[in-house]
């Protein structure tokens, strides 16, 4: 194996894919990273080969749970593989001087030589690594920015919890040309609706629901771009029993995941594969009031920035209060005995119950989710959010204040003032 490839292109495909190197691997194989080293094909019916030593580099990795791979063009001189410590590898690369780097075949390992830096490492058993998992069926595809948009809304509600696994997870139902992504730790619930193009003649009808881990999925919009699709692949288990899960909804209809059930996104050049988890989610659309009492037109980044100000001095767990009057809102908090902050602007309010309280965080999480700019979208569009709630202590449903908010759906369960 002998290639030479731009030090950057190099760094930014390492930087993608080591995401997927587990942190704790259960073998230290899996620890590694595989480089293959591959000339380029000549196209048929061109009267010449391609350029002298032209060809790819892949970077691959997988853990039997997550798989990630990445190709980015070299100048090949003798194709082959090879398996090397995959986080040792991006900390060396990410220190080369700019220059190309040339990787080789060693007695000793793998050498690596950028200028005049050079380093060897002594690779892992490539005969004891598992192959890349082969999701052959094609779902359909979505345009890269609005899925990565819609990712970004709807993760940060997703459980950070492992006692309950399927609350980590974004659920991501497919229906007809209309996907939905909903995640929830129980005390927010996020989901969001785009468009997407399911491919011809899958052979499956009606509502698909998958559960994918939500890191993984965040990974997965790393590589999505406005305008560039994204390839949706699948290998979907069948029906079967499953649990529930409390709080802020009763469980959904019963649906399993076979054990070897995937879901893989590709786009420009990169694929990442995860497991889907086994479970249920929840039954969330029946947790959405369908009348208020109450309603706020606010302007987001003003807003937000006056939540930001005021959980300063609040401590941990102690909410930040929203009181309203005609014509503005007013946000406070305190930590008893030591500091209060309270700001006012603008709002347009309708309503009876003027007060509710809400974690700092979590509404922040709501403001920001509410007011993300779509592709396409006029920056104005995202310029307020709406506020609706019926009382102090039923959950609030936080949306853009466009008419076309119903998209994105923001519940958060109040908190509290004590």
């Amino acid at each position: 194996m002998k290639f030479t490839v731009e030090r950057d292109a190099l760094a930014e495909a390492l930087t993608w894919v080591a995401r997927a190197l587990p942190a704790r691997p259960v073998l230290p194989v899996l620890a590694g990273l595989q480089l293959g080293a591959a000339r380029e094909p000549k196209q048929e019916g061109a009267a010449e080969p391609g350029p002298a030593g032209a060809g790819f580099l892949t970077l691959s990795c997988f853990d039997y749970e997550v798989s990630a791979r990445v190709r980015v063009r070299a100048s090949v001189t003798e194709p082959g593989t090879a398996l090397v410590p995959g986080r040792l590898l991006v900390e060396i690369v990410r220190s080369l001087p700019q220059h190309p780097v040339e990787f080789a075949d060693d007695p000793d390992g793998v050498s690596r030589t950028c200028g005049d830096a050079a380093f060897m490492l002594t690779p892992l058993p490539l005969a004891e690594y598992p192959e890349l998992p082969d999701l052959p069926q094609l779902a359909g595809t979505a345009d890269g920015g609005a899925l990565a948009a819609a990712i970004a809304q709807v993760t940060p509600a997703a459980s950070r919890d492992d006692t309950l696994p399927m609350l980590t997870a974004v659920n991501v139902e497919l229906a007809g040309k209309t996907m939905t992504l909903a995640a929830t730790d129980r005390y927010r619930l996020a989901v969001r609706e785009l468009d997407w193009n399911p491919a011809p003649g899958t052979g499956q009808p009606g509502r698909i629901a998958l559960l994918v881990p939500a890191r993984t999925l965040s990974d997965a919009a790393r590589m999505m771009s406005h305008d560039a699709d994204v390839r949706i692949v699948l290998r979907h288990g069948g029906d079967g029993p499953g649990g529930g899960s409390p709080d802020l909804a009763s469980a959904g209809p019963a649906r399993a995941v076979s054990a070897e059930a995937m879901i893989g996104f590709e786009a420009g050049g990169r694929r990442l594969t995860t497991r889907l988890l086994a479970g249920e989610f929840v039954r969330y659309r029946s947790r959405f009031p369908e009348e208020f009492g109450c309603t706020a037109d606010l302007p987001a980044e003003a807003f937000a920035e006056a939540v930001r100000r005021v959980a300063l001095v609040a401590e941990r767990g102690t909410p930040v209060q929203l009181t309203f009057a005609p014509g503005r809102v007013t946000v406070a908090g305190a930590t008893q005995g030591q500091a209060k902050a309270k700001e006012s602007l603008p709002a347009d309010f309708s309503g009876t119950e003027p007060s509710i309280a809400f974690s700092p965080q979590y509404l922040l999480d709501g403001v920001v989710a509410a007011t993300a700019q779509q592709p396409g979208e006029d920056a104005q569009q995202a310029a307020r959010i709406r506020l609706r709630f019926t009382s102090a202590t039923k959950p609030a449903v936080i949306t853009p204040a466009a008419a076309n908010g119903g998209d994105f759906r923001y519940l958060v369960v109040p908190q509290r003032v004590l």
